[in-house]
């Protein structure tokens, strides 16, 4: 065979392996998914409106999430939640929530709405001045805050559970999901840069949960998804079959 040849068919190799590194092949993904075992199983915690929950944060660009980009489970956009509350005099309030459970009460929505109400905020601005010349202005505006995105187990969690974490002040409401919280008690906040991601890293967090999500709407997505291990074994912790969601590997 002729160098040209040989050194043309040397090319297109390597072209397809790293077009397939680069797409993570789709082959390879199949059988990794088919193969991995799922966490270890962990007990559910008692439903409670104040809890201590292991938190982790994930960002879009991961690789195990670059194929759904900004989109969470539901498929709409995800959201980091607004800048914690930095005013060291800042303590955490503990209002009411009222009983536990997928019913929304009016004294529910009053806390996130008064959580939501819009605050104070500085921002630097660059304006036009005399003769046209630029010079900085600090100006205050009211921001209403963002409710971040998190992911958990829906058997744990139900989609669209709000919850405030009392450290930091900020809320966020459960709308994705992932294979390694199923059958786990930890929450994964959403964060929209790898540094902010990696400078959260694992905390036990004091959250206090302001409205429970909707098991019956969890279970309505999460069912048409059951080729997927991590979601058969929430749907068997949403029926209440712990001892077959454990045996899940």
């Amino acid at each position: 065979m002729r160098p040209a040849k040989l050194h043309q068919l040397a090319f297109s190799a390597l072209t397809a392996v790293s077009a397939c590194l680069l797409s993570s092949c789709e082959t390879t993904t199949t059988r990794t998914t088919s193969t991995r075992s799922l966490p270890a199983y962990e007990p559910p915690v008692a439903r409670t409106d104040f809890q201590t929950v292991r938190t982790t944060a994930y960002t879009h660009s991961e690789s195990d999430h670059l194929e759904y980009g900004r989109r969470n489970a539901l498929g709409t956009r995800l959201y980091a939640a607004s800048r914690p509350i930095q005013n060291a005099s800042y303590t955490a309030r503990a209002l009411p929530v009222g009983a536990s459970g997928s019913q929304v009460s009016s004294g529910q929505e009053r806390s996130i709405a008064s959580y939501l109400a819009p605050q104070k905020r500085k921002v630097t601005r660059w304006v036009k001045g005399k003769r046209g010349k630029r010079k900085k202005v600090t100006v205050t505006e009211y921001v209403r805050p963002t409710i971040g995105s998190a992911a958990a187990d829906w058997s744990r969690f139900p989609s669209g559970t709000i919850f405030r974490v009392l450290s930091t002040g900020q809320i966020y409401k459960v709308d994705d999901y992932g294979w390694a919280l199923a059958g786990r008690n930890t929450i994964d906040l959403y964060m929209d840069s790898r540094g902010a991601m990696n400078t959260w890293g694992v905390r036990h967090e004091p959250v206090q949960i302001l409205r429970w999500g909707n098991e019956f709407e969890s279970r309505r997505v999460l069912s048409g998804r059951q080729g997927y291990k991590h979601v058969r074994r929430m749907l068997l912790g949403l029926d209440g079959q712990h001892d077959a969601a454990a045996a899940l590997r």
